[in-house]
């Protein structure tokens, strides 16, 4: 290959490391969430809700980086499985509000150990997994 084309060399894409890793962090966090019967991004929503108790979708969609088209299904499975409610806002009908429910507080204690248990699959020390956090977010915006 000429250095011309060295740029497509997958070796020297920023974007594969990064895709394969996350790819790698959430399947490690499978069988954590398994016995909890939630998906990852139904988790980091959860993860969400228990910080915040009432959002609109929008802001969710904004904190999460999910579009409506997957956040729409996703938040009629945790709705269906009786964790949050959907409720349209008095002040403004346009906007649609999620509340986590008293069975998805509840949840928050069976996963509260997720943290610490994928502590011991991220061989990470804690200044590179600041370090690391830091980049991410610097690229995110």
């Amino acid at each position: 290959m000429n250095e011309e084309s060295d740029c497509l060399k997958l070796s020297n894409q920023l974007c594969f490391p990064l895709y394969a890793a996350a790819k790698e962090i959430v399947r490690k966090y499978t069988p954590f969430l398994e016995p909890l019967d939630l998906t990852y991004t139904q988790y980091i929503t959860m993860m969400s809700l228990w910080e915040k108790k009432n959002v609109t979708v929008k802001e969710l969609g904004d904190l999460l980086y999910l579009n409506s088209g997957t956040l729409t299904p996703l938040l009629k499975k945790l709705e269906t499985k009786g964790y949050i409610t959907r409720s349209r806002s008095k002040s403004d009908e346009r906007n649609l509000i999620v509340s986590i429910t008293a069975k998805g507080e509840k949840l928050k204690d069976k996963a509260i150990s997720i943290p610490q248990e994928m502590k011991s699959c991220v061989k990470l020390n804690p200044d590179e997994a600041k370090t690391l956090y830091t980049l991410l977010h610097k690229l995110l915006s």
